[in-house]
């Protein structure tokens, strides 16, 4: 095979990629019930805005986006989506180009409207993202989410299968706002590889390097072992409002036990609906 003929291979390639991401797409959106569709649109970018502000209930001189930042993102080619179910917004997505260039989109904030939870449409938000990103040539996709949240780190992790990149001690300072209240901002960054299947792990026996108690709190266990479980708390959101000490304190055992672990150079394999992450530890290869 010639050196041109090769470049066309690889042509093909990518464009049946770029083909099934937009049916999977598709398939995820109508799935949902909603259209999903990029928004470059003043009266749309103004939507998102205020979405944003329903759904986080932010401090009015910290909000998560503004309608001139996002007309501006747009303007400059970068992404912005929104789902519509009929003429409602329902839900929004918002992202950047990253590093390299050409490589990389950073997804920056993505929302669903309450009144549309349990309906998959973050998924095909997501995937719509995907799609969008794969037709530009880009191969990865990155973003940060609160360790503490268990939903979305079985989204994240198990469903569209992306991987752990770094621990992230309150990244984004205090944000003071309906959903992280006056905690701090601890994330995971993860990497979604927009060409890779999905990372699976086995069922090895694990160590509990942090349990839960009976009460709901986080008991730290033992690190001596190459597969370790860390355990998420069942409802962050609802204990940040009801008992903010305890809140505070899974918060420092999970970047103590979870955060050290990653910089040790051990890495996430998973996260299961029970709400425990799976971690290998680098010598354990």
């Amino acid at each position: 095979m010639t050196k041109a003929d090769r470049a066309v291979s690889m042509d093909n390639v990518t464009e049946l990629l770029d083909d099934n991401a937009v049916r999977v797409a598709s398939s995820a959106a109508q799935a949902a019930g909603v259209v999903v569709r990029e928004l470059a649109d003043l009266d749309d970018l103004n939507r998102v805005y205020r979405l944003y502000n329903e759904i986080w209930r932010p401090d009015p001189t910290n909000p998560p986006v503004t309608t001139e930042l996002l007309r501006a993102m747009t303007k400059a080619g970068n992404y912005v989506s929104g789902a519509f179910d009929g003429d409602r917004l329902v839900g929004a997505c918002v992202g950047f180009f990253g590093t390299p260039p050409g490589v990389r989109l950073h997804s920056h904030v993505a929302g669903v409207s309450p009144a549309a939870m349990g309906r998959s449409v973050g998924y095909a938000l997501k995937l719509h993202q995907r799609a969008w990103a794969i037709s530009r040539g880009l191969t990865a996709i990155e973003w940060t989410f609160d360790p503490l949240v268990s939903r979305n780190a079985y989204f994240n992790l198990t469903k569209l299968g992306a991987v752990v990149a770094e621990y992230l001690p309150n990244f984004y300072g205090g944000m003071r706002d309906g959903i992280n209240g006056d905690d701090e901002s601890d994330r995971l960054l993860v990497q979604w590889n927009l060409h890779a299947t999905k990372v699976t792990y086995g069922d090895r026996s694990a160590v509990v390097a942090l349990g839960r108690s009976a009460t709901g709190l986080p008991v730290v266990g033992t690190v001596d072992g190459p597969e370790l479980v860390v355990a998420a708390p069942p409802d962050i959101e609802s204990l940040r409002r009801t008992d903010p000490a305890g809140a505070r304190e899974w918060r420092v055992a999970v970047r103590e036990v979870l955060g050290t672990l990653l910089a040790e150079g051990a890495w996430v394999t998973g996260f299961d609906r029970s709400g425990w992450y799976r971690v290998t530890r680098k010598d354990s290869r």
